[in-house]
């Protein structure tokens, strides 16, 4: 298996694929939840017929096509990694992502693509309301692909509708039931949750830019009407986040007592157990220290502080995510970042009901670099999930060491990663380049001088 590199092949391409992921995932969260917010802007101007409406979904437009491509060149990379480092996990479930691969090509990445070219280049060739319908169909494209993936990722977490056939390394999961399939008992819980995400990555990326604008003093009009609307966006999804989250949490409840008694630092065999605010987790003494609420995961899960939860102990050794302390933080910051967004945008809607909110420069400063909250929550957010599943890739049915392809050493996974890291880093670097450009030259505007039209929607006043 290669005995030049400190590292095995596992986890070389588990880190080689943490890596690529993680970096492709900057970009679709923002491109939906940047889809809707322009659905939103471009709605607002066939209804009031405010060009600056107009005049914000043509620059935010530009900002789409910019995500949309880097986000589709960077997870390419992926498509090959399942062959060439996990061909057994390629060959296993070769069927079931088939199935669900096919249907987000056809029914959600050629939605997206065939319109994205009117959306780009038809202001000037089709009417206002057709010009609409392609934003809106754009933008259900990338919600539609968002849902075919995460289907495909859970039915690794909670398999259903399928049987086995074959043993050993040529064992293939077959789809039995479609619709089980993607009706497994975790999809809906877990895609709403990545939906919600990605409508909190995508308006504070809009919050964030308007916010630098107002500090600048600059496109003035254009910066608080897109403020007002990625506000409204950005607090009703944080709070819808809270929902979501816990639904998603009761499936791993019941299908996956090992990751829950990870995300909480639980040992005891069976015990009521404690929800930490913030601790700390000594795997080797399976002690987890810190601020706690007594009881207080039972009473989430059970709505009784005294119901007992299976514990880390109840289960195989060999059955348990290695890194708990891991697991256990990475979902902590997920849920502290997710409540900080609640208050910011709560106590932003209270100063913009009081006619403060852009006066208050200080929290304009917050704006500006809140961008990095949901990009840090998403991305921890999955990492609870498919570490906490650990040691398998599907669970129960195949292990993470099983997975690999026998053919690679560690010497050629290194090689690739170190590659890949390369080539992300000028492709991340070439992004903020692009970004940063865009957003110096701002909206094509003749004047901003003047407030909002009367004709805004006065809900977004």
């Amino acid at each position: 298996m290669g005995t030049s590199t400190p590292f095995n092949v596992e986890i070389l391409s588990r880190i080689q694929f943490a890596f690529t992921i993680a970096f492709h995932y900057i970009y679709p969260p923002l491109s939906i939840g940047l889809g809707v917010c322009l659905v939103v802007m471009e709605g607002l101007y066939l209804k009031t017929k405010d060009k600056v409406y107009e005049e914000l979904t043509r620059f935010w437009v530009k900002i789409f096509a910019l995500i949309f491509g880097i986000g589709v060149a960077t997870g390419i990379v992926m498509e090959f990694e399942f062959g060439t480092n996990w061909a057994t996990y390629s060959r296993y479930v070769g069927d079931i992502f088939g199935s669900a691969l096919a249907a987000e090509g056809i029914f959600a990445f050629a939605l997206e693509s065939a319109f994205l070219g009117i959306l780009l280049f038809g202001w000037n060739k089709v009417s206002p309301r057709v010009h609409f319908m392609a934003t809106v169909l754009v933008a259900l494209g990338s919600i539609f692909s968002a849902l075919w993936i995460v289907v495909a990722n859970s039915w690794q977490q909670t398999p259903s509708g399928y049987r086995i056939e074959g043993t050993g390394l040529q064992a293939r999961a077959i789809v039995t039931d479609f619709w089980a399939m993607v009706f497994n008992p975790s999809s809906l819980e877990r895609y709403s949750h990545v939906l919600i995400g990605a409508l909190l990555a995508g308006s504070f990326l809009v919050l964030s830019v308007s916010a630098w604008y107002i500090l600048k003093k600059q496109y003035l009009v254009h910066a608080k009407a897109a403020f007002r609307i990625a506000l409204w966006i950005a607090a009703v999804s944080a709070l819808a986040q809270l929902f979501t989250g816990h639904k998603s949490a009761e499936v791993v409840t019941k299908y996956q007592p090992a990751k829950l008694a990870a995300m909480e630092g639980h040992f005891e065999k069976i015990a009521p157990a404690d929800m930490y605010l913030m601790g700390w987790v000594n795997a080797k003494e399976q002690k987890t220290t810190g601020l706690k609420i007594p009881g207080g995961l039972s009473f989430l899960v059970y709505q009784d502080f005294k119901a007992p939860i299976p514990g880390l102990n109840s289960i195989k050794p060999e059955n348990r995510p290695t890194a708990v302390n891991f697991v256990f933080q990475t979902y902590h910051l997920m849920v502290s970042i997710g409540m900080s967004l609640i208050a910011l945008t709560l106590f932003s809607l209270y100063l913009l009901y009081r006619k403060k909110l852009f006066e208050t420069r200080w929290l304009m400063v917050v704006f500006v670099f809140s961008v990095l909250l949901p990009q840090i929550a998403n991305q921890v957010g999955w990492y609870t999930a498919e570490v906490g599943r650990q040691p398998w890739v599907v669970y129960g049915l195949l292990r993470t060491s099983d997975a690999l392809s026998q053919a690679v050493k560690a010497e050629h996974v290194l090689a690739s990663l170190i590659l890949f890291t390369f080539i992300y880093v000028m492709l991340f670097a070439l992004f903020l380049y692009l970004l940063n450009k865009k957003i110096q030259h701002g909206p094509d505007v003749k004047d901003d001088r003047a407030e909002p039209s009367s004709r805004m929607n006065p809900v977004l006043n």
